[in-house]
Formats: structure tokens, sequence, C-alpha cells
């Protein structure tokens, strides 16, 4: 069962955000480190995604359309359908923190490592994840202003906020990326850190931000539970609807495979700049939902890629039934 231990930085960072919040200038300092991370971050993706990769994925339409459907349109249906849970199983922020993952975009490397291991299209979950990621900038902002409206803190300007903090500098990215693609791809694992560096700053000084109004007040141990089995079923139903709807849309068993990693998994490096945008000081608890659903897809989507992997090399190994042909017997010349 594989722990991510980037999930073990963000479980510390927490922590360190509960023992040593930011206060005062402090919590200014970091919400404006945070600001200027989260608009490096989608400039790097900018400069990371290639355009003509992305334009020749797009022969594969009929797979992207299934991948983008099952993340911004069944998803968010199973959001909307556990408000009946509230408040019986889940508070209305932790569900609006259900609510908010049900929007993210899905994953673009743990769709492409367990594609890969389990012997499917991994081309196709290059283009599916890359094109779920792109379209999220947009998708997600006005999907979450449409679903949680002001209750979420939405308005004009936090979309005006969005386009300025996220969809900018990933243009801009994509704009230098001719100048500036070697470089980021050559440095690849050192801009890597910068990513991951990034999101911890967003979740420290969101968490901060939560401890110093007291929201954690707000979550109890049953609560938990009780998120972590809603996110469960979720994550089970798109598992068996990303695997069984590909067999009944007729896609081979390698597009199966990509469309099932890609199409039920969400990204939580998207997800948490976002939510520091969107949210602000309720960025705490919209996250929380979203870092539990990471680690329990990661968990279960290893398990399930280890298995189709054993079932391909299965099939490859198979003895094959030998054909059946006349023999000899009854055709020899008689003597005597």
């Amino acid at each position: 069962m594989p722990i991510d231990p980037y999930i073990l930085l963000l479980l510390g960072t927490v922590g360190l955000a509960a023992l040593v919040p930011a206060r005062g200038s402090a919590a200014d300092v970091a919400s404006g480190a945070s600001t200027a991370a989260v608009a490096l971050l989608f400039f790097l993706y900018g400069a990371r995604l290639s355009t003509r990769e992305a334009l020749d994925g797009l022969r594969h339409w009929r797979l992207h359309a299934t991948v983008l459907a099952c993340t911004f349109l069944v998803f968010p249906l199973l959001g909307l359908a556990a408000r009946g849970l509230v408040p019986v199983i889940l508070t209305h922020p932790l569900y609006q923190g259900l609510l908010f993952l049900t929007l993210v975009p899905s994953t673009v490397q743990s769709s492409i490592a367990f594609t890969s291991m389990a012997r499917g299209n991994v081309p196709a979950a290059i283009c599916a994840g890359s094109f779920s990621s792109l379209v999220g900038i947009i998708a997600t902002p006005l999907l979450a202003a449409s679903l949680l409206g002001s209750s979420g803190g939405f308005s004009a300007d936090s979309l005006l906020k969005i386009v300025l903090q996220l969809l900018v500098p990933f243009l801009a990215g994509q704009l230098l990326r001719r100048w500036i693609g070697g470089f980021v791809t050559r440095h690849k694992q050192v801009l890597g850190l910068v990513d991951r560096g990034s999101i911890l700053l967003v979740v420290y000084t969101a968490f901060s931000a939560g401890m110093v109004q007291g929201i954690w007040h707000q979550v109890s141990p049953a609560r938990l539970g009780g998120l972590f089995v809603v996110e469960a079923v979720i994550l089970a139903v798109m598992l068996l609807l990303t695997w069984y709807g590909g067999k009944a849309l007729r896609f081979g068993r390698a597009d199966r495979i990509a469309i099932q990693f890609a199409g039920s998994k969400k990204s939580l490096a998207a997800g948490l700049p976002m939510a520091s945008v969107l949210f602000g000081a309720q960025a705490a608890l919209a996250v929380l939902p979203l870092m539990l659903f990471h680690q329990t897809q990661l968990i279960v989507c290893a398990v399930i890629a280890k298995r189709r992997a054993r079932e391909a090399a299965s099939e490859v190994t198979a003895p094959q039934p030998v054909a059946t042909t006349k023999t000899a017997v009854g055709t020899g010349t008689r003597s005597g």
C-alpha cells in the first residue's frame, strides 16, 4: 500500500501551521508569498505543456471527451448528490470542500504512472491528464462559482482574481515556452521541487489562517470518518463507471485503462492552489477532503494497476489452444 511521501510532507506542514501559525504581519508576508508561488506554479504548468502534443492528442477525441465528462460532469453530479448527507454525516463546510473536490481536474503524473504499470495506453493518459488540467483552469472556477455560489465567497472579483493569478501566468508560460521550454525540460526535477514547495507554502498559509480563526473546532473524528466513507464510495463508483463505461463505449483494453485512471482521480497539485484563491481564509477546510481523497486514490489505484498488470501478463503467457488437424491415422498402407 503506497503512502505518498509528499502526503507526509503536507501533514507535517499542517502540523507546523497548528504549532506555529502565521499571525499579523507574518501572515501578510506568507499570504503574499503564497500568491506569488501560485502564479509561479501555473506559469510552469504553461511552460511544460507542449502545444504540439496537445494538438496531436486531439485525434483520440472520444477518449478525451470521455475523461472530461467523468471529471467535470459525473464527479460534480456525485458531489451534488452528497448534499443529502448534510448535516447528518457531513458538516456544511466539509460538504463545501467535498463538492469542490469533485470540480478539480484530473491528475497527470499518477494517471501516467498507473496506466503504464497496468500496461495501458500511456500517450492517451498523458494527453487526457494535460487536457483536464488545461480545461480545469477555466472550468473549475466557473463550476465552483455556479455550484457553491455565494456560500463559497464567490463573486466577479473572485473570478477576476482567478484569471489574473492562474490563467494569465499559464498563458504567459505557453507564450514563452518557445524560449524557455528546453530549460524547463532539462531542469524538470529542480522545477518539480519548486512546484511542491509552492504547494507546501499554500497549505501552510491556508491552515495557519484556519488555526487563527479556530475553524478546527468544527471537525470531529466522527466527521472525518464519515468524510472518508463518503469519499471511498465516490471513488468506487467512479472506478466502476470508468471501467465498465469504457467497455460499453467499445474502447479497447489499453484505452479503458487510461480512462479508468485519468477519469477517476483528482489533482492535489491543481486543487490546492485553486482552493487558496477561491476560498481564502476558509481554504483549510476546503482542501481537507481533497488531501484525504488524494491518498485514498493512490492506495486503491495502485492495487488496481497491479491487478491489471497481472491480468495482461496472464493473457500473454496463457497457453494458446492447439488447432486440431487431421492425423495420419487410417492413411497407412495395408499389408497382406
